[in-house]
């Protein structure tokens, strides 16, 4: 596999408006977009022109090693959030509201979406349909963007059993369906569907005004999303069906943690051109000072 850096750009890239996501969907254009948790990511993925960055509650699993990500809180979010906003100024970037910052009343979802506009986010992304209708009209109403996510919701897999596939039967598809187009309804401007049978997705990109990208939900999209950590090889606890790995630098790494190991056992690093030297002369001063 070859793979080409981008090349730099002269003038750093406009960072995409909502307006303008909106005449890239009415022009055809694809968005690209991936997760970020960190500064060295976010920064990589701003010099390859991501369209978006979605500062995801994935981290949970890809970063800190959980499960799932229900155990995301609103600190851990926010700090993640600045990091990628502070290395990626001109890219759009999206904070993922986690478990519980949402749920209990349409007061504290507003409260807590600000705080991730207030970290740097361009808007926010909760996931749901009709049960959280209410906050979204309330989070939009406050003059905050919303994505919606509907499908395969982490945050409730439990009630999902499991991480499966959503929309696979008639009565599935027609919920999704319904969930989709009240997202909509309640001012969302954005739909991610995720892991939705191909079928169902065009028919609510049909059905809703509003761009809608997937994740595991076909090609009938206005864009897709990716997990960094799916993308670039590095996650191997599982991999969903619907990724494709671009790199796969877990054996990268690996190679190269088990070579610098034994470079230092083999006392090959670190070698002389690895060390700062003193000056000339200085050693002898400073040996007969310590005679």
């Amino acid at each position: 596999m070859s793979l080409k850096a981008p090349k730099r750009r002269e003038k750093p890239m406009k960072k995409k408006s909502v307006l303008d996501l909106y005449k890239m969907r009415d022009a055809g254009e694809k968005i690209a977009w991936i997760t970020a948790y960190d500064a060295p990511t976010a920064s990589l993925a701003e010099q390859a022109e991501m369209d978006m960055l979605l500062v995801g509650d994935s981290v949970g699993m890809c970063i800190y090693g959980f499960n799932g990500t229900n155990e995301m809180t609103m600190p851990i979010m926010l700090a993640h959030t600045a990091a990628v906003r502070r290395a990626a100024p001109n890219t759009f970037v999206i904070g993922d509201m986690p478990f519980l910052s949402y749920q209990i009343d349409c007061e504290e979802a507003i409260r807590n979406a600000g705080a991730f506009i207030r970290h740097g986010a361009d808007a926010i992304k909760l996931e749901g349909g009709r049960r959280v209708a209410d906050k979204i009209r309330a989070i939009s109403d406050a003059g905050i963007v919303v994505f919606g996510h509907i499908g395969l919701t982490p945050q409730s897999s439990g009630q999902l059993g499991g991480f499966k596939a959503q929309g696979l039967t008639a009565d599935s598809a027609k919920d999704m369906i319904a969930d989709a187009e009240a997202v909509q309804e309640a001012g969302a401007l954005f739909l991610l569907v995720e892991a939705v049978a191909p079928e169902v997705t065009g028919i609510v990109r049909e059905r809703l005004s509003i761009p809608v990208y997937g994740i595991g939900a076909g090609p009938d999209t206005d864009g897709e999303l990716l997990i960094v950590s799916d993308l670039l090889g590095i996650f191997e606890a599982f991999k969903p069906k619907f990724v494709k790995r671009y790199a796969q630098l877990a054996t990268t790494m690996k190679e190269a943690f088990a070579e610098y190991r034994e470079d230092v056992k083999n006392r090959v690093f670190p070698g002389p051109k690895h060390v700062y030297n003193m000056k000339p002369g200085e050693l002898e001063k400073l040996r007969k000072t310590l005679a």
